[in-house]
């Protein structure tokens, strides 16, 4: 009685242990990111340098600091080097910053992409997916990584889905000129749109 009292012991804790394990694996990853980075919640401009010319672009670090801080970081880092825009379609929006991009023999996976990590929606009062806006790309509430987009008409339906953080403020020809890209299969340009480089500058 006593032996048999203890393997049910035994087999409960093993259990346990089971169910504790598996938990861990299919837990939901923290969207609550901390990032530190020099410069945060102040006013920044990004020099977004293409194949196809120079974006300029304002960054709202007051509406949207964390994500601000989050672009600056990668930007910084490099990461953005050779991304290239995997998606574009005329009259809505033209959309990178998927890591996946600079290896071509990933073109089935091009949008799933990110930096292994990510964080939560900053869905302001300003928040207007207005043309010439950028904006967080997102596979659905708080599922903020890398990617990102750039409006090219006013898409309103999407203020409450997706985080604006900034505008274009030079360089509109030459978002127009990737807008109007060829394209195949799923929105990808025929011709490569790559991004060089993105610098940050801060206010002095």
């Amino acid at each position: 009685m006593n032996k048999t009292y203890i393997l049910l012991i035994v087999a409960i804790a093993l259990l346990g242990a089971f169910f504790m394990l598996i938990q861990d694996k299919v837990a939901v990853p923290d969207v609550s990111v901390s990032l530190d980075i020099s410069g945060a919640g102040v006013s920044a401009v990004a020099i977004m340098k293409t194949n196809f010319g120079d974006i300029e672009l304002e960054l709202f670090a007051s509406d949207a600091p964390k994500t601000v801080e989050n672009f600056v970081k990668l930007a910084n880092e490099g990461f953005y080097d050779g991304v290239k825009f995997h998606r574009v379609i005329k009259g809505f929006m033209i959309q990178s910053g998927d890591p996946l991009s600079k290896d071509d023999s990933q073109k089935g996976i091009w949008g799933t992409g990110g930096p292994g990590y990510q964080f939560a929606d900053e869905i302001h009062a300003n928040n207007r997916n207005i043309a010439g806006t950028i904006a967080m790309a997102n596979s659905g509430p708080n599922t903020n990584g890398s990617q990102f987009f750039i409006n090219t008409a006013d898409n309103s339906f999407l203020d409450t889905k997706h985080t604006v953080f900034g505008k274009v403020i030079a360089g509109t020809d030459v978002v127009a000129a990737i807008e109007n890209s060829p394209t195949e299969g799923p929105d990808r340009p025929i011709d490569e749109v790559v991004i060089k480089s993105i610098k940050i500058l801060l206010p002095q």
